[in-house]
């Protein structure tokens, strides 16, 4: 046996947990004198390093002030925002709490991600329930909504984020009520605006009623559609709050980055240590950079952007374009030097490295291997169609013509028949097969490894929860559970009316089915974003599969639980939280559907491809193919026994089946890699391919092991210091430069353009004109007759 580990000042040492005598072994095992009890207990939280647990005594805890000091960031000895006294809390005299294993429990989260962003102070008597907080608030969710929906429309669009108000929010130094402008005050704001980012889903619906099928559409119907779907939502995850929300385990790392940020620009988050930049400064040079820097890709040499190098080299090889393309390419040219696009599918920084690793193998075996096979070898008449792409095509290799198969607003047998079967590109075969593979893996895993977890707190309480954060929030009065499902009820009875108001063709009975599996998948998806910061977003294919018509429910109810989790985490009251939410949603369902009518009736050719100020209505359009494809042609003419693309549903079988090795395998070796394979991020981390490429997987996965491994283990103060304000900072500097670029130089007058090399050489490549690797040898291919 050796000696126990010795620990010094550093960080990352003391602030996991005490080293075990472990005996050196070859085959990952547990060491007989490893706890087992706490082995098992946390063998689903990948947060925790099992190879350091707690051991019985706790003379390793014995700190001298000095290295207690060092082992965290002092806390300003006075908030700067109240008159609450954080001494005490870290005070010599306490220390009887250092000496105990409760520290790292009661007195500051286990995790060092979150000790790194989040406060483990509260100052009840804050500010936070003001009229200027309501009156900003409100504002900001009726901005964000109207210019979210007018420029949604657009392509290319701009798209104001919860971080641009996050940075602006803080010179809002004026006041209609005494006291400074507070950091409870700015997150009830952010969130307000936050809440409304998206816009509503219901939007889509309606537009494409109108435009595709020629429907009706009363203005009542409108606002019951969108407060029933959205509503639905906060609901959803008002009821996940004692699973996702109150556990520590549920990091929700997207909510740290805005956690630091407002803890950095109210400068109310610690002392700076000596020789070492503050925070607030670190945050406006990178800021400031990323903001400077994103002209460069974003507008004078877009070719960064995009970055096919190799598609440069050889334009009109098809095979190498098809590899190394990033616009109907494979993208496997690495990196890019845009952080919109390494960002595309999420921070970096944010994302945990073992999470990053899951997802970039899937893309290596699924994307970079199977795709391939699949398209060199004609599978599914794939090498007649671009090796990538969103969206599907008919038998000449052109994009699917859905006016062709429609008569009055209904799908039309015989004309369906008289023109062409629907054919999908390589990536979108796989993409398909991956989604259902995701679903059924989401809840094999989930049953798995949070079957006890789950059932224990049906029966447990905030007031049952040990992490300091909850702790802090029992001094608030929680919101009773049965104003969420009275709201919820209420959604749904307006939802359900304005289904019945206008005939849509979808009976209330599949409403209510469709519904109900959203709220199904709402809990293990929303636990699988709060541990891994990957939403699997695929498995909306499920629901087009089925026919869903309300699968926004599940993802807005994520959405919800992550305001929650932020909610929680800096301290806002939760009934002021649910009232918020509410009122930001309603005033956003009023302002995007009035903006919609607005657009409708004063924009010429409003949603039509040839539009002169560019309001084409991409999402729009891509939507009412999806309803025409699914609901129209039907999963039974592609998938069912016998037809093309029937092989993919048996990933099914395998979404359910991959999770169970990995579990047992996990349960033998705790101590190995293996409780870090994570099979429903494996097949749904890929979700945003096509239309990402795997250009953004591998720099986002480049990045992100650079920070979340190299640095965050080898110099871990400056990761816990810096690494969340860093995401913040380049999001906020690239979302800022998005819109002066869009309104200083692209929009005006028909903006602004340098046409040169650097900006046209990837427009000149195969990869940009989606060539396919075979042409049919008659004017079509495939089945000469269908059903």
């Amino acid at each position: 046996m050796e000696d126990a580990k010795n620990y010094d000042s550093s960080t990352e040492d003391i602030l996991s947990y005490p080293a075990t005598n472990l005996r050196a072994r070859r085959v990952p095992d547990v060491p007989l004198d490893v706890d087992d009890d706490f082995i098992q207990k946390h063998l689903n939280d990948p947060y925790i390093d099992l190879a350091k647990p707690f051991r019985a005594s706790t003379d390793s805890m014995e700190l001298s002030d000095k290295k207690m000091q060092q082992m965290m960031y002092a806390p300003s000895e006075m908030d700067t925002e109240s008159n609450f006294d954080t001494s005490d809390r870290y005070s010599t005299s306490r220390a009887e709490s250092r000496n105990s294993t409760a520290l790292e429990f009661d007195d500051e989260s286990p995790y060092p991600e979150v000790r790194a962003a989040v406060s483990s102070t509260d100052d009840p008597q804050m500010p936070v329930n003001t009229f200027r907080m309501w009156f900003l608030g409100i504002v900001f969710s009726i901005l964000v909504s109207a210019i979210n929906q007018f420029f949604g429309a657009r392509y290319p669009s701009v798209y104001i984020s919860g971080i641009v108000l996050s940075v602006q929010h803080i010179r809002l130094r004026w006041s209609f009520n005494p006291g400074p402008f507070t950091i409870k005050e700015h997150v009830c704001i952010t969130i307000m605006a936050n809440v409304v980012v998206g816009g509503a889903y219901a939007t889509d619906i309606i537009a494409t009623q109108r435009l595709f099928y020629n429907q009706q559409v009363p203005y009542g119907y409108q606002i019951l559609l969108c407060l029933g779907s959205q509503v639905l939502g906060f609901s959803l995850g008002g009821l996940l709050r004692q699973f996702v929300v109150w556990p520590s385990s549920m990091v929700w790392p997207g909510a740290l980055v805005n956690a630091a940020l407002f803890n950095t620009l109210h400068k109310n988050y610690g002392h700076r240590d000596r020789g070492h930049i503050t925070r607030e400064r670190f945050f406006l040079y990178a800021f400031l950079g990323s903001f400077a820097y994103y002209f460069l890709p974003g507008y004078l040499f877009t070719a960064l952007s995009i970055f096919n190098w190799v598609c440069w080299i050889a334009p009109n090889n098809i095979p190498v374009n098809a590899l190394f393309g990033t616009s109907t390419g494979l993208g496997m040219g690495i990196f890019t030097f845009d952080w919109s696009m390494i960002a595309y599918i999420g921070s970096p920084l944010v994302t945990p490295w073992w999470s990053e690793l899951n997802t970039i193998v899937s893309l290596v075996i699924q994307f970079f291997i199977l795709v391939p096979i699949l398209y060199f070898s004609n599978a599914f008449n794939t090498a007649y169609l671009p090796i990538s792409a969103p969206i599907s095509f008919d038998n000449t290799g052109a994009p699917y013509d859905v006016s062709q198969v429609v008569t009055d607003g209904q799908f039309d047998n015989a004309k369906y028949l008289a023109y062409s079967p629907v054919f999908i590109p390589a990536t979108l075969c796989i993409a398909y097969a991956s989604s259902f593979a995701a679903f059924s893996a989401v809840f094999v895993h989930t049953f798995l490894w949070f079957r006890r977890d789950i059932a224990r707190r049906f029966r447990s309480s905030l007031k049952d929860e040990r992490d300091v954060h909850s702790r802090l929030m029992q001094v608030y009065r929680e919101v009773p559970w049965s104003w969420y499902t009275a709201i919820g009820v209420i959604a749904m009875v307006f939802f359900l009316i304005s289904v019945h108001l206008v005939p849509t063709g979808f009976p209330v009975w599949a409403a209510v089915l469709a519904f109900f599996l959203s709220s199904l998948l709402s809990l293990p998806m929303a636990m699988l974003q709060a541990i891994t910061n990957q939403q699997v977003g695929n498995i909306q294919v499920f629901f087009e599969l089925i026919g869903g018509y309300v699968l926004q429910n599940a993802r807005q109810a994520i959405a919800f639980s992550g305001d929650m989790k932020l909610g929680h985490y800096m301290k806002i009251p939760p009934r002021l939280m649910f009232a918020i939410q509410t009122v930001a949603v309603t005033f956003s369902c009023f302002t995007v559907t009035l903006v919609q009518n607005w657009m409708f009736a004063n924009i010429e050719d409003y949603c039509s491809s040839d539009q002169k100020d560019g309001f084409t209505c991409p999402s729009t359009n891509t939507f009412a193919t999806s309803s025409l494809i699914w609901g129209g042609v039907g999963p039974a003419r592609m998938f069912s026994i016998g037809r093309a693309y029937n092989p993919l549903l048996y990933f099914y079988l395998i979404g359910a089946i991959l999770p169970i090795p990995f579990y047992l395998l996990a349960r033998r070796f705790p101590l190995s890699f293996w409780r870090y394979i994570n099979i429903p991020v494996f097949f749904g981390g890929v979700g945003a391919i096509p239309p990402a490429s795997g250009i953004n997987y591998t720099s986002w996965a480049a990045v992100g092991f650079v920070f979340n491994y190299c640095i965050r283990r080898f110099h871990f103060r400056w990761w816990m210091r810096y690494n969340y304000i860093l995401s913040a900072a380049l999001d906020a500097g690239v979302a800022v430069g998005v819109i002066v670029i869009f309104f200083a130089l692209q929009f005006p007058r028909g903006g602004i353009n340098l046409p040169w090399w650097g900006n046209s050489v990837y427009e000149n490549t195969a990869d940009w004109m989606g060539l396919p690797l075979k042409l049919p040898d008659g004017p079509t291919f495939g089945p000469s007759s269908w059903a």
